[in-house]
């Protein structure tokens, strides 16, 4: 269902920045597409980060 909502909700937001204009449609889309890249980025950081905490651990175990 939540997959649904998502492709139903882009496809909206894609049609709202066709109707926007060139200029300001693509000024809009690579801010969208940028800020997921980021965010992204710093999700898979996240997850480095408790994935390390996680390792130091074991080795404190074993030692």
């Amino acid at each position: 269902m939540y997959l649904l909502l998502s492709i139903i909700s882009c496809a909206i937001l894609g049609y709202l920045i066709l109707m926007l204009g060139p200029l300001f449609g693509g000024i809009v889309g690579f801010g969208i597409i940028v800020g997921c890249l980021f965010r992204g980025l710093y999700l898979l950081s996240d997850m480095h980060k408790k994935i390390s905490d996680i390792h130091e651990v074991d080795k404190n175990r074993e030692s």
